[in-house]
């Protein structure tokens, strides 16, 4: 338990206190207001424990929200992403083999973690591809955020997330009293999450291990305690060793009729389900959900128990079928057999590669062959196309590869 502060600051003393933590800042840069939920806040936070000491620290020099958090924050569209494009930016050559590198790199690290908490360190390789592109976006400073302004930011100017970042500022600041990570150096996304596997504070607190053993849990710097954080939340919330997330199935004729419905693998069989390969299905016991993400017209799965774990991590089917799929690609088990119902003219990830490969080689385009199109992507495609005197739109698509292949 933490030590609980023995006198609190009025709201206004507090307000004097951290203005002048504020060193040079300029007063009129300040956001009165700001500053007053800041002071103000301080009784919430300590009678959770938190002292005046580390308060100070945490809000050294923060004296405006994060005007980038609330653009973030109402960037919100309302949008359904199609499966194939979710799995194009998540599971492809890019992403695969840099999770054989990684494993290649980190087998110690993820042997040892696997023996502890029994999660595959194919699963847990996935997820630091989707949280985090195996730490790559914790050297992109533009897209970090200082995990207490952010939060601050949220509490005072989001009503929708008030409540969420309140709680989540509180344990932020149990985080550093505890002495995990210097304050500077606990930066996250828009709306907190923090580290190689992004974890919101609240379950950094539940989950956090300290795998390397140097007496702190740091997700930030340590690579053996981040995947070791992921792991421990899996374990915890029920991952079954040795099982799969799930099976890719071909459905026969009228078989849409029973998506969300969930039966034992054997009875999955008997109304004539089959696995791509042909190969029957292990464990007939086992129960298993139909999911369809795209309908009849594209693939099937049969999800198992241990599906439903990783959408503890995040709580999204195709979140969960990325982390799936990219585990099997990376362990050499094979991706997605059938095809997705894209549309006419549209590339299928080979493809995309195909064509960026081919942009760079021909001058074109300076960015990674990741699949990816991006801003420069699509200039290098605008360029190309006004080269050749076609239309300027900057579209991945199979015209824009014919023609590229014929030059």
């Amino acid at each position: 338990m933490f030590p609980r502060a023995r006198t609190f600051l009025t709201t206004s003393a507090l307000a004097l206190a951290l203005t002048a933590s504020l060193g040079t800042t300029s007063a009129k840069s300040a956001d009165a207001d700001f500053l007053n939920f800041i002071s103000g806040f301080y009784a919430t936070a300590a009678q959770s424990g938190i002292t005046r000491e580390t308060y100070n620290a945490a809000f050294s020099g923060v004296v405006d929200p994060d005007p980038e958090v609330l653009s973030k924050a109402r960037y919100q569209p309302e949008f359904t992403t199609k499966a194939w494009d979710y799995l194009d930016s998540r599971v492809n050559p890019y992403t695969v083999e840099k999770g054989r590198e990684m494993l290649r790199k980190h087998g110690r690290t993820l042997d040892a973690i696997e023996k502890r908490f029994g999660v595959s360190r194919y699963i847990l390789l996935a997820i630091w591809s989707m949280e985090s592109n195996y730490g790559a976006i914790l050297d992109n400073h533009e897209r970090l955020h200082y995990v207490p302004r952010a939060l601050a930011t949220l509490a005072y100017a989001d009503k929708k997330r008030a409540k969420f970042a309140r709680s989540q500022l509180v344990a932020a600041l149990k985080i550093l009293q505890a002495g995990d990570i210097a304050p500077r150096q606990m930066t996250g996304s828009w709306a907190g999450a923090m580290g190689h596997t992004q974890f919101i504070p609240t379950s950094y607190l539940a989950f956090a291990v300290d795998q390397d053993r140097n007496g702190h849990r740091d997700i930030w710097g340590s690579i053996p305690d981040a995947l070791a954080t992921a792991a421990n939340l899996l374990h915890k919330n029920g991952w079954r060793t040795g099982e799969t997330w799930g099976y890719e199935t071909v459905a026969p004729r009228g078989g849409n009729k029973y998506n969300g419905a969930t039966k034992t693998l054997g009875q999955w069989a008997q109304l004539g389900f089959t696995r791509p390969s042909g190969r029957g299905f292990p464990h007939a016991g086992m129960r298993a959900e139909l999911k369809m993400p795209e309908g009849p017209n594209g693939p099937a799965f049969l999800m198992t128990r241990n599906f439903f774990m990783i959408k503890r991590y995040n709580n999204s089917d195709l979140y969960a079928l990325a982390v799936g799929v990219l585990a099997d690609e990376i362990a050499g088990w094979g991706g997605v057999d059938q095809r997705w119902p894209r549309p006419e003219g549209t590339l299928d990830m080979k493809e995309k590669f195909e064509l960026q490969t081919r942009l760079k080689q021909l001058g074109y385009y300076e960015g990674e062959i990741d699949g990816n199109f991006g801003s420069g992507s699509r200039a290098a495609i605008e360029a190309f196309q006004a080269r050749l005197g076609l239309t300027k739109d900057g579209n991945p698509s199979q015209k824009v590869l014919q023609a590229i292949r014929g030059n």
